[in-house]
């Protein structure tokens, strides 16, 4: 019993690094996408990416924590932790607007509910019917997120092109990681 509750604050830092790390990946992918005009401030990119990315980790890592430990009452209310990282750069100043009449951001409302979707898709637990239907449509975001690359980035991105070829299978893998990491609250516990 001592290790269980020992390994709550492991797991949580573990998630907290993980989420970080996903989140600078993430970062660097949507400057390639966006080439020269991707700007960098200590706001948007550490309060509105960085910290939601640690954040989230750190959440679905308490999760595992109460997953290994058999659950405990509205745990799986962890599996909506990926919302942070839609939800927070709409708090920019300006940013709801710009979401509304634009469209901006909107990106990060699709990373997030692709998360969430995915993790209940490969989860194991739920209807079957309805974890295929979803993973399906996520499936189906996840394909054409590499695809989409060359949109984009022009002809710069294209996937003939190596680098273009690149920023595909960053974006598809980090997309791909943050689904299996959405899963855990999902998941069964162990018996």
């Amino acid at each position: 019993m001592a290790d269980e509750r020992t390994s709550t604050p492991s797991l949580i830092v573990i998630g907290l690094i993980c989420g970080l790390a996903w989140a600078a990946g993430f970062r660097a992918y949507m400057a390639e996408l966006v080439g020269l005009s991707s700007r960098f401030e200590w706001s948007g990119t550490f309060g509105f990416i960085l910290l939601p990315g640690a954040v989230t980790g750190g959440l679905l890592g308490w999760a595992e924590s109460l997953r290994r430990r058999g659950g405990a009452r509205g745990w799986r209310w962890l599996a909506l932790a990926p919302l942070l990282l839609a939800v927070a750069p709409l708090l920019r100043p300006g940013a709801a607007l710009e979401f509304v009449t634009t469209g901006i951001g909107g990106a990060a409302v699709a990373v997030a509910l692709i998360a969430i979707g995915g993790g209940y898709a490969i989860s194991g637990r739920g209807p079957l019917w309805g974890r295929i239907i979803v993973g399906v449509l996520v499936g189906a975001a996840v394909a054409a997120t590499p695809l989409s690359t060359g949109l984009f980035g022009g002809a710069r991105l294209a996937l003939t092109d190596p680098r273009g070829a690149w920023v595909a299978v960053l974006g598809g893998s980090f997309l791909v990681v943050l689904i299996l990491a959405s899963s855990i609250p999902f998941r069964r516990v162990p018996q």
